[in-house]
């Protein structure tokens, strides 16, 4: 409750939070244009591999150009302007930073990212959920073991997934499920970036297609996203995964409790303590009244008779039965919000959720019949999509991990639905993405506690 109170302070004194933001995309964006609105803050450096494309937007979030500068960090740090390059490492190493912001989507850069902050003395917020979904436990203690932070992004719904997971704890509850909304269909699945745009008409007016990057939008609706960020909420908050992966009940925001109990209680989980994905479509197709597409939620019980008599006596959205309710929050701004974990991190010394187990994984499953000799070309493409599989199934029958996906080659033919197999791939053993991963497999047995 205090944070703004705190960035006031550090305005004050001339002590601004000087951030790195690696990525100039969209969230990365989003963030610029609050960030700009934020006493205590200073935008030291972006870093992006076109720097005329974040050059623009940075305008977009509205700075005057005058605002940048290409010269060099120490210039910008005594004028109060904003470095540019196109050279990351230039950020991570210069002495300036108090956080690097890593918003570039991309599995390999973001766990260079995250080795190379360790090695300079940075806090990292991990924007990059892909990166997080690959390797984030391994990364995540790394930085603990040097004293240092590693924080999901405030404003992506893991983050926001996780705090509701500590709120239900910290008051005492057992949490049952945590999740949140999206739009799916069992035939989204096998959805490409070409024939995405038949369901992105439905529910977005899209006039220029230009704008919209399709094989992006196609992992959210294709299953992957949901499943890799189910994955970050499991590694980060010690839940479970469901054994076949998520299962995506139609739901509304009323019905949660209702709906995400254990089978034995009359709901869809197998189990308490679980992450799931609700639809805001029916299996018909048609809409769910109320539906929580954007939103995240957590569902919970207590062994206290007298709490749950209160959850009831209060009109908190109690399941028919009155044992179980739900917290839910109706949407995400996604980088407009990354403000907030910025500063818990450096003010606080607090992540806003990180990886402490290693629950769950993603795993790459074929869209199509895959041949031999074919390119995998990674999330949301043409050819596999990501399913959430716990972590020691997926060791234990050596699946491939989606987040290594992408410029693969295949060695043997696979067929529609199956999962990919590490003996499946031509794998370079020696690219440090997949030396990470295979050390993170090493080093850590499902549901053990990361030290």
């Amino acid at each position: 409750m205090n944070l703004s109170a705190m960035l006031r302070a550090r305005a004050d004194e001339g002590r601004p939070i000087r951030v790195a933001l690696i990525g100039a995309g969209k969230f990365g964006t989003m963030y610029l244009a609050q960030a700009r609105l934020t006493p205590g803050v200073h935008i030291l450096g972006i870093a992006d591999l076109s720097v005329t494309r974040a050059r623009q937007r940075y305008a977009a979030a509205g700075y005057p150009g005058e605002r940048l500068t290409t010269t060099s960090i120490d210039d910008a740090l005594a004028s109060g302007q904003t470095y540019l390059t196109d050279n990351p490492d230039e950020l991570i190493e210069h002495p300036a930073f108090d956080v690097i912001v890593e918003a570039t989507g991309d599995p390999a850069v973001g766990i260079a990212t995250a080795t190379k902050a360790v090695t300079q003395g940075k806090d990292l917020v991990m924007v990059n959920v892909e990166a997080d979904a690959l390797a984030g436990p391994l990364l995540a203690d790394r930085a603990r073991r040097a004293g240092l932070i590693y924080s999901l992004a405030w404003g992506d719904q893991p983050a926001l997934i996780c705090e509701q997971v500590d709120w239900a704890r910290t008051c005492g509850f057992e949490v049952v499920a945590a999740g949140k909304g999206t739009r799916y269909l069992p035939s989204y699945h096998s959805l490409t970036p070409d024939t995405v745009w038949d369901v992105l008409i439905q529910y977005l007016p899209i006039e220029d297609r230009s704008h919209i990057n399709a094989q992006m939008f196609n992992s959210f609706l294709d299953g992957t996203k949901s499943a890799v960020e189910m994955t970050a909420v499991c590694n980060a908050c010690d839940l479970l995964p469901q054994s076949g992966g998520l299962r995506f009940p139609p739901a509304s925001r009323f019905e949660l409790a209702e709906v995400l109990k254990p089978r034995a209680q009359g709901g869809s989980l197998e189990r308490i303590g679980v992450t799931e994905v609700t639809s805001s479509l029916n299996r018909d197709g048609s809409d769910v009244p109320h539906h929580l597409a954007m939103g995240t939620f957590v569902v919970i019980t207590s062994d206290s008779a007298y709490s749950r008599q209160c959850l009831r006596e209060y009109n908190c959205l109690v399941d028919s039965s009155g044992d179980f309710a739900s917290l839910y929050r109706p949407t995400h701004m996604i980088g407009l919000e990354l403000g907030i974990s910025v500063a818990n991190v450096v003010l606080r010394k607090e992540p806003t959720g990180t990886p402490i187990v290693f629950n769950s994984d993603v795993v790459a499953v074929a869209k199509r019949d895959l041949a031999a000799g074919e390119i995998l070309d990674g999330e949301g493409g043409f050819t596999v999509w990501g399913r959430q599989t716990p972590a020691d199934v997926s060791l234990s029958e050596g699946f491939f991990p989606l987040g290594l996906a992408k410029g693969a080659k295949l060695a043997v033919p696979v067929s529609e639905g199956k999962a990919l197999r590490w003996q499946d791939v031509e794998v370079d053993e020696t690219d440090a993405a997949v030396r990470t991963r295979r050390e993170m497999e090493r080093v850590f047995a499902p549901n053990a506690t990361v030290s």
